[in-house]
């Protein structure tokens, strides 16, 4: 049998010069672990193509280089010495490295009062990139809340006030007749608004945190501080115990977009380990067939 040499397309000269910014796979599916959790995430990987004259990059190198963090934990390390593996085998082509990981971290979140506890799903996407400006790393996370809307309150209570006063014209003020009439439907003639809201949040990371940083840790610690910061957390397993504190702590932070957007700005400020932030609430609103949205970004 007569063996050829296989050919190499990749390598041929095009017929239309001209360099790319991105060229790669998108995803594509690996096993990792996240702290002590092991999760499949789907992955793009891509380099520039700055030679003009070449016909395309070569793939499979890219997808073989990923067998470094099969199955293995995150950390940024790692991810650096993966794109650095793939400018290694593009050199004289590409000059920037891309990595992004998307994934869902699953945390247990406990109920408000009662000794109940269930799992959230966090969304999160990981950018990395090595570049002749050197390694950047961003992350992307997604977090849902409740929030109630400050004017539907006023309103609500005014209609309360008033229906107040048109009751209790001809009846005694005691206090066993303002209790009873608190307690019955009259006493709730009418709602607040609430709507199930979203912090979409991107957090570039301090480079001095690399060696340390583990990724799972700071995905949890950053949810932490955005669902503390807002109070209004999205439940799991309830109690009515439960549902009846969640209602008092929407109650409490009654929030427009703008008041939960400014709230978040300074905690992110505040968050170790993170040198800018883009940031996005959005409100998706009960009363309107539209969305209320607050953008705010530090150091971008």
């Amino acid at each position: 049998m007569t063996v050829f040499t296989l050919p190499d397309v990749a390598s041929q000269t095009t017929r239309s010069p001209g360099a790319l910014t991105w060229v790669g796979m998108e995803g594509i599916a690996l096993p990792i672990r996240l702290g002590n959790r092991s999760l499949t995430v789907k992955i793009n990987a891509g380099v520039s193509l700055e030679n003009p004259d070449a016909r395309g990059i070569h793939m499979s190198r890219l997808y073989l280089a990923l067998e470094m963090l099969e199955e293995k934990a995150l950390k940024l390390p790692a991810v650096k010495t993966v794109l650095n593996t793939f400018l290694a085998s593009h050199e004289e082509l590409s000059q920037h490295a891309y990595l992004t990981f998307k994934g869902e971290l699953p945390l247990k979140r406990e109920a408000l009062i009662s000794p109940l506890a269930g799992w959230k799903s966090y969304p999160f996407t990981l950018h990395c990139q090595v570049t002749p400006a050197g390694f950047q790393a961003d992350i992307d996370l997604e977090v849902g809340y409740s929030s109630t809307c400050p004017c539907s309150a006023a309103l609500a209570r005014q209609l309360i006030q008033q229906a107040f006063d048109e009751d209790f014209t001809e009846i005694p003020l005691t206090k066993a007749a303002v209790s009873s009439w608190l307690g019955s439907e009259e006493g709730i003639l009418a709602t607040p608004h609430s709507q199930r809201s979203f912090v979409y949040c991107t957090l570039r990371l301090a480079e001095e945190d690399d060696d340390t940083l583990q990724i799972d840790e700071l995905v949890a610690r950053s949810i932490d501080r955005i669902e503390k910061t807002l109070g209004t957390a999205l439940q799991t397993a309830v109690k009515r115990i439960d549902e009846q504190a969640f209602a008092l702590a929407n109650g409490q932070n009654l929030m427009f977009c703008e008041d939960a957007a400014r709230r978040l700005d300074k905690t992110l400020r505040q968050a170790p380990g993170v040198t800018a932030f883009k940031l996005k609430v959005v409100h998706a609103e009960s009363l309107h067939a539209h969305d209320a949205v607050a953008r705010s970004e530090w150091n971008w």
